[in-house]
């Protein structure tokens, strides 16, 4: 059984950063694409980015170009970078490989001055 473990969340200042990671086990890492969702209180849980296993990158709109997805397939890690955090990007963050349905616990991020 696989299993996904995030950390990298905090608390950060509006304009400030971010850096979240998640490390994969139990299955074969590099062979699938991974992506990043985030949920709000209140709110569904939604898509914010994913990468494939060449590297593809793929956004969600409302964090396209603050937000940068990579991965270390020799540490069979992913990773979120968080640059110009707004406060609208509170969130519990959720690492996931949906085709295997594997998800983490969350790492709550949360932006306020």
């Amino acid at each position: 059984q696989g299993k996904l473990v995030e950390s990298g969340g905090g608390l950060a200042q509006p304009g400030g950063s971010l850096r979240l990671s998640c490390t994969g086990s139990g299955f074969t890492f590099r062979a699938y694409g991974m992506s990043w969702y985030r949920q709000a209180p209140g709110k569904e849980r939604g898509f914010v980015a994913s990468i494939t296993p060449g590297g593809g990158m793929t956004y969600a709109s409302s964090v396209k170009g603050r937000f940068t997805i990579s991965r270390d397939n020799d540490k069979n890690t992913v990773y979120l970078e968080m640059n110009a955090l707004k406060p609208e990007d509170t969130a519990m963050y959720y690492c996931t490989q949906t085709i295997l349905d594997y998800w983490g616990q969350g790492t709550q991020v949360t932006v306020s001055s």
